[in-house]
């Protein structure tokens, strides 16, 4: 007896029901996994990561903060950067020698706007580990001798220095890194969908508890030195990017009427002062991110705007102030597509 093959019409009503039957167990399958949420304070800021996983592994990711406080801490005595800041004779670690080599990288890309040098200096304006005094002209001719990426070099694991009296600080960095450590972390637990945020850097895989990709929210640059605005001025959606914000609005004084934030132009050796106040960076890894949105910070709107349309793997969004005070966005080609529909700004 002769098998009746089926119809074309029957197989096209066909498809579509797999498709969707498949669809459905996907997501059964993605929300069975619960996902938790650990938070906790390090390195003298918060981090909250968010995971599908059957486990609550806090324990276990404030063993890997606490290794990276234990290098890269300047607020830790006994941290390497501490020790080299020391001039103490030691050879650093991974960790480390990851954060000096990238920095070196994007001192050199940045023309210096990015400087890990500058550690000095924001001591002496009091925006650093060290609280110094109010800065006069000659002190800060003295520290910008110091001050220049190309002073420092690694060998063999030790750093070197041209100058005795030169620090490093990592501080617009290292939290970048510690995000992708984290995230390394939660990669090695076989975690796909999380998101990672150690005092407002951030990096994203997969997808949220709803199924959609992550949303984000860039506050508006109002002074706020205590953070307790939470008025947005863009909403982001994405995944598998590495996203840091740097801004003036919150670290910041005023002395005889005029306001001196905590950006220091590693060129001049002053705060900067510009209209733009505060930059957002995507790219593919966090650390990269948060080192150049304090670049961007330093180079002013112009400048950083033309860096990052030079390099298509690299979306920015840099809220500014025009002559009214109005605050303004400006938002690069790569960084469009991230913006929500529903709430762009």
């Amino acid at each position: 007896m002769e098998t009746k093959k089926p119809s074309r019409a029957y197989l096209l009503w066909l498809i579509p029901l797999i498709a969707g039957t498949v669809y459905i167990l996907s997501v059964k399958k993605n929300t069975a996994v619960p996902y938790q949420q650990t938070k906790g304070l390090i390195f003298g800021t918060v981090y909250s990561m968010t995971y599908q996983h059957s486990e609550d592994l806090k324990i276990e990711i404030e063993e890997e903060l606490k290794r990276f406080d234990a290098s890269l801490s300047p607020f830790n005595d006994s941290s390497v950067i501490s020790r080299v800041n020391r001039n103490e004779n030691i050879v650093t670690d991974t960790l480390f020698r990851k954060v000096f080599e990238r920095s070196m990288q994007i001192s050199e890309e940045t023309g210096g706007t990015f400087d890990i040098t500058i550690a000095p200096l924001a001591n002496a304006w009091g925006f650093g580990f060290k609280k110094g005094a109010w800065p006069g002209q000659q002190t800060i001719d003295s520290l910008l001798e110091l001050t220049n990426y190309r002073n420092v070099a690694m060998a063999e694991g030790k750093v070197i220095k041209k100058d005795p009296r030169i620090m490093i600080s990592c501080s617009a960095i290292a939290k970048g890194y510690a995000v992708d450590v984290s995230a390394q972390f939660l990669e090695r637990k076989g975690i796909k969908n999380y998101m990672v945020d150690i005092g407002g850097e951030l990096y994203l895989k997969g997808v949220n508890s709803k199924n959609e990709a992550w949303r984000i929210g860039i506050n508006k640059p109002i002074d706020d030195s205590l953070s307790v605005n939470q008025e947005l001025q863009l909403v982001l959606q994405l995944t598998d990017m590495g996203v840091a914000t740097s801004g003036n609005y919150r670290n910041y004084y005023y002395k005889d009427g005029k306001k001196y934030a905590h950006t220091i132009d590693p060129r001049t050796g002053y705060p900067v002062q510009h209209n733009i106040l505060s930059a957002t960076v995507v790219a593919n890894d966090c650390m990269t991110a948060d080192a150049l949105a304090t670049a961007f910070m330093v180079m002013g709107r112009e400048e950083a705007k033309a860096f990052v349309n030079a390099r298509p793997e690299i979306g920015a969004c840099f809220i500014y102030s025009d002559e009214d005070g109005t605050f303004k966005t400006c938002i690069t080609e790569k960084m469009k597509q991230y913006v929500a529909k529903d709430k762009p700004y």
